[in-house]
């Protein structure tokens, strides 16, 4: 099928919004590349379930590729149009399947040496697009913090070498309320601008109650029968001889909520879709709290575009064969302190650097702490780069100076 055949009824499928959408614009889609209306479908199929940054975005280029007029649309696309696809892919029926599609035309792209031009065509466009529909200036100073939590210790290792050329490294940290200081200051700020899903709380141990419902929050510990649920899933697949890689992930792609233990959880079905994946999407979130604590918070920055975000790491279990760490085995393996601080430490710098790349950098803080070292850094506007604090700090002084 090719996008001029389009009709509404073959979006019956998808949900209210996404449909509502789709058709709303089916006009404009008819006229666009078959590859280019993959991936837009890709987004487009699960608008009702994303963040109000994303739709924000799916809107922007609708939005954008409308006020084109015909034949700068058509040149803008065109290397899209130009790309040669083997029947096994073009017959996909990549409106209902768009993930096996995607993942057909990827492999497709780098076995017939097409991804160079196919890379430097989405480059093109996402430039184009991004220019006339500029990102949105956040509404207050974006602030991340970063938590090293209890139990991760690693005597002479030395924390935040990446961040320290960026703010001020402070060696002894004061005071013993770190924490609670650091749930006050996220609260408040919830408080000050409540705008759903811009102030997030992801734990890589057990969420701490006293957070409350004002933020966005997610844990390792919540997603233990989820986790389970897609390990085990994962496990048939390998098992039955049948699955590769390119098989597992089409797979785990179309895992939905519903398919798996979320119970009772109160959480919403934004954030149900949003942990789904997190645990099929990520490589080792369904083994290592440190790798869900990083993964959540890469894809919170990126598709959430949180004014604020709170990570804390707990110790992870140690490495074991892989065939041990997808069964039951893994449960009694012992917790590896001292990879737990090398990881969050990694963790750290990517959140800083996830942040920079959202607008209203220039303005952001950054904040990471350890619990067990009494150390910290913190990466500001006004305070100065590459040095030390001259005297100790209690967790309530840095956050004012971040504030």
């Amino acid at each position: 099928m090719q996008p001029a055949e389009l009709q509404a009824r073959d979006f019956n499928s998808y949900p209210p919004a996404a449909r509502k959408l789709i058709v709303g614009h089916l006009d404009l889609v008819k006229q666009l590349p078959m590859v280019f209306v993959a991936l837009l479908l890709r987004e487009v199929s699960g608008y009702d379930w994303r963040f109000p940054a994303e739709r924000r975005v799916i809107d922007a280029q609708f939005a954008y590729l409308g006020k084109l007029a015909p034949a700068r649309r058509a040149e803008l696309l065109r290397s899209f149009a130009e790309i040669e696809l083997p029947r096994d892919v073009s017959s996909i029926d990549w409106v209902k399947h768009t993930q096996k599609f995607l993942d057909g035309l990827t492999k497709t792209l780098w076995a017939t040496h097409q991804i160079d031009a196919f890379t430097a065509a989405a480059t093109r466009y996402t430039a184009e697009w991004n220019k006339a529909e500029p990102e949105p200036e956040p509404e207050m100073p974006r602030l991340s913090i970063v938590v090293y939590g209890a139990g991760l210790h690693y005597a002479g290792y030395p924390l935040f070498k990446k961040l320290r050329p960026h703010g001020v490294f402070v060696p002894k940290v004061a005071g013993t309320d770190g924490w609670p200081e650091i749930l006050k200051a996220v609260q408040a700020r919830a408080a000050k601008q409540p705008t759903p899903y811009k102030h997030w709380y992801i734990d890589g141990g057990s969420a701490d109650p006293a957070a409350g419902k004002s933020l966005s929050t997610t844990s390792y510990d919540g997603m233990t029968e989820v986790r389970e649920d897609v390990l085990k899933k994962i496990h048939e697949i390998i098992a039955s001889g049948h699955g590769g890689p390119e098989q597992l992930r089409t797979a785990m792609a179309e895992i939905t909520p519903r398919e798996l233990s979320f119970g009772s959880n109160a959480h919403d079905e934004v954030m149900h879709h949003f942990e789904v994946n997190v645990q099929t999407e990520g490589s080792g979130t369904q083994i290592f709290s440190t790798t869900f604590a990083m993964w959540s918070a890469r894809e919170a920055l990126r598709r959430a575009q949180p004014y604020t975000t709170l990570v804390r790491y707990a110790p992870r279990q140690r490495e074991l064969p892989m065939n041990e760490m997808l069964s039951s085995k893994s449960k009694s393996a012992g917790v590896d302190p001292q990879g737990s601080v090398m990881d969050a430490d990694i963790g750290a710098f990517y959140v800083w650097v996830d942040q920079q790349r959202l607008t209203g950098a220039a303005q952001s803080s950054f904040l990471a702490w350890s619990e067990e070292h009494k150390e910290a850094v913190m990466v500001g506007p006004g305070l100065p780069r590459g040095t030390v604090a001259g005297s100790n700090l209690s967790v309530k002084q840095m956050l004012m100076q971040l504030s």
